[in-house]
């Protein structure tokens, strides 16, 4: 058995960053995500890793890339304001491929919005938040227990894929506290990423001949290459080749959606005989738990389907919902966003409703019912 503890969600976070191997951290305070930096300035000195405090967060994104690089499992968290300017860096980081690990603590917005309640309107920005096509793998835990293993999921991911992955959760979930077991070391897998076999002058880091995702040498251990945010070669230098850009960027993005499978994970309950299904996730995805049993209590038939990876999103599982069902609600802390994700997969063969909530409080069981009534 591992050890029990009663921690927040941030603290959590932090314990599942250090479980993954994670050494590095640069970041900028920001609420409602603060308590991940502040658990790691007291944690990672006692294992001989770093913390740093940079002057905002766009340097505080260079400075994860630059760990990374060095070959450090590397970690930022913040919000919604913060989360904006870290968007360059974060195409970078995708672009010349560098695992690091983005936790942005949602709250509503926009600019400084409500600094100190939930908010679920950065989802769409998880995806598109960067200019360019990209890859985007984001995840989206709902409980306490989900941060912590999650995180070491976001880890796996990103060292796996070469690429940034970003943990998306609300400020209700990161400041609930919960009993969660922190298994024993080994018990949950932990990647690292593929290193290259051959000798430091015959290395090319975006060589693809071997598959889509390269092996990652790290500097200062006597492999030295360019890193760039032009399109680049096999050895990291840019071109001006049309072909060889075309191809490298659709090498990019099938690195993940040729592996969906491997990163799509999600919860379903009770949606075999349902007539209505709610899509929800984060804090809404828990109202909406609740709010299904309240409905199958009265005999309704109702199910939830909750999303921990938003993106990729789960296309051909909604597919196969919509296709069974009656209608899908999706409750979510925006004026609407992932919801017409949800009604482009669903192509119109069911109804899709929506329930908005901006003023600060979440989505309620009470209201999420009283939709499903309406839609059933």
């Amino acid at each position: 058995m591992g050890t029990i503890k009663l921690l927040q969600g941030n603290e959590a976070c932090a314990e599942g960053a250090l479980y993954a191997g994670c050494t590095f951290f640069a970041g900028y305070p920001i609420t409602p995500s603060t308590e991940v930096a502040e658990n790691l300035a007291r944690r990672l000195p006692l294992i001989r890793g770093v913390f740093l405090q940079m002057e905002d967060e766009i340097a505080a994104m260079a400075a994860v890339i630059g760990g990374s690089l060095a070959g450090r499992k590397s970690l930022t968290a913040t919000s919604g304001p913060g989360f904006s300017l870290k968007q360059e860096n974060l195409g970078f980081a995708a672009l010349t491929e560098i695992p690091c690990v983005i936790v942005n603590v949602m709250r509503g917005g926009p600019s400084t919005g409500v600094p100190t309640g939930p908010g679920q309107s950065d989802i769409m920005q998880c995806r598109w938040g960067t200019h360019g096509d990209h890859p985007a793998i984001c995840l989206t835990p709902a409980y306490v227990q989900e941060i912590f293993s999650e995180t070491v999921r976001a880890f796996n991911l990103s060292e796996k894929y070469r690429t940034p992955v970003v943990i998306a959760f609300d400020e209700i979930v990161g400041h609930m506290r919960e009993r969660i077991e922190i298994p024993e070391q080994g018990v949950l897998p932990v990647v690292d990423r593929a290193k290259p076999d051959c000798s430091p002058e015959k290395y090319l880091p975006y060589d693809d001949s071997g598959g889509d995702v390269p092996p990652m040498a790290n500097f200062f251990e006597g492999y030295r290459y360019h890193v760039t945010g032009l399109n680049h070669g096999p050895d990291g230098f840019p071109v001006n080749a049309s072909p060889r850009i075309h191809t490298d960027e659709l090498r990019l993005m099938r690195k993940v959606e040729a592996n969906r499978k491997d990163i799509i994970r999600y919860e379903e309950v009770l949606t075999e005989d349902a007539d209505v299904v709610v899509f929800g996730y984060g804090i809404s995805g828990r109202s909406a738990r609740t709010a299904v049993e309240a409905a199958r209590a009265e005999g309704i038939k109702a199910g939830l389907f909750r999303p921990l990876t938003i993106w990729p999103f789960p296309e051909e599982e909604v597919s196969a919902i919509a296709s069974r069902v009656k209608s899908i609600v999706v409750p979510e802390l925006s004026l609407g966003q992932i919801i017409f994700e949800v009604e482009r997969c669903a192509k119109g063969r069911c109804r899709v409703e929506g329930i908005y909530r901006v003023d600060g409080d979440p989505i309620t069981p009470a209201q999420i019912l009283a939709k499903v009534k309406e839609v059933g």
